[in-house]
Formats: C-alpha cells, sequence, structure tokens
C-alpha cells in the first residue's frame, strides 16, 4: 500500500509539469526561461549530454544584454553580436568550445545543458543572470 500513494504522487508532478507546458504552448526544454528561447518549440526531449558545445554573450549591465537581445531578434547572427556586444574575451564569436558536466557556472550549466542546439545563423538561446553578469548561451553542439 505505501507504493501506491508515491506512485500517485510521481504522476501528479509529470501531470502538472506537462500542463504548464500544454499552456504555454511549448514542449521543449526545462528552463525557466523558455519564454526567452527562440525558435525551441520542437516537440522533442533532449536527450541526456555528458558536454555540450556552447557560446555565450556576457554584460555586466542589463541595458547591454537588452540590446544584445534585440539586435539576436532583428535577425544577427549570434557570433556577431557576441563580438560586439560581450565583455568578456569573446574573439571567437563567444565561442567556450565543449564543456563537460560540473566545468560550468550552475546556473549556466542547468540553462545551457536544458537548451536545443542550433547555428549561429538562426540561434536559439536563453537568458540567465549569474555572479559574471547577464548571459545569452546557445548551444551548437551535443555529445
Amino acid at each position: 500500500m505505501p507504493s501506491k500513494p508515491k506512485a500517485t504522487k510521481d504522476t501528479s508532478k509529470a501531470s502538472a509539469s506537462d500542463s504548464k507546458k500544454d499552456s504555454k504552448g511549448k514542449a521543449s526544454g526545462k528552463s525557466k526561461n523558455d519564454s526567452t528561447a527562440e525558435g525551441s518549440s520542437t516537440g522533442k526531449a533532449l536527450k541526456p549530454a555528458t558536454a555540450i558545445n556552447a557560446r555565450h554573450i556576457l554584460c555586466e549591465k542589463h541595458s547591454n544584454k537588452e540590446e544584445a537581445m534585440t539586435k539576436l531578434k532583428e535577425g544577427a547572427k549570434f557570433d556577431d553580436v557576441a563580438r560586439e556586444f560581450s565583455e568578456d574575451k569573446a574573439r571567437q564569436g563567444g565561442s567556450l568550445g565543449w564543456k563537460t558536466r560540473g566545468a560550468l557556472d550552475a546556473a549556466f550549466e542547468k540553462a545551457a545543458y536544458d537548451l536545443e542546439p542550433s547555428t549561429t545563423a538562426n540561434p536559439k538561446y536563453v537568458e540567465v543572470k549569474t555572479g559574471h553578469g547577464y548571459h545569452i548561451i546557445m548551444v551548437e553542439g551535443r555529445r
């Protein structure tokens, strides 16, 4: 008998998360920031990955991050926007290369691993704030 109530709890949690996805009309990604991810509604569940090939745009000020977001929404390539707006050493268009789990800031990593891979010309990105500043993240590959 103790296993039935536990199974009921697990089922209700799954249906609660499903109803949230249905109300937004999106079925991909697990990030709280889904509303900022561009074009991320493919309906596919992401397979677990041990490493991602990520790019980011890092801005210390919210206003700079908003300017970069505007450029991306206007159709600019992610790597070009990174070269223009990123305040770190984004000489490679914001490329961080392949990063394994545990190698990144926890908030950054959660957002990045929940993001679907895309290209710099048609990026799917998410925003996240860490101790380093405001990040706009895109993932080019998973393995």
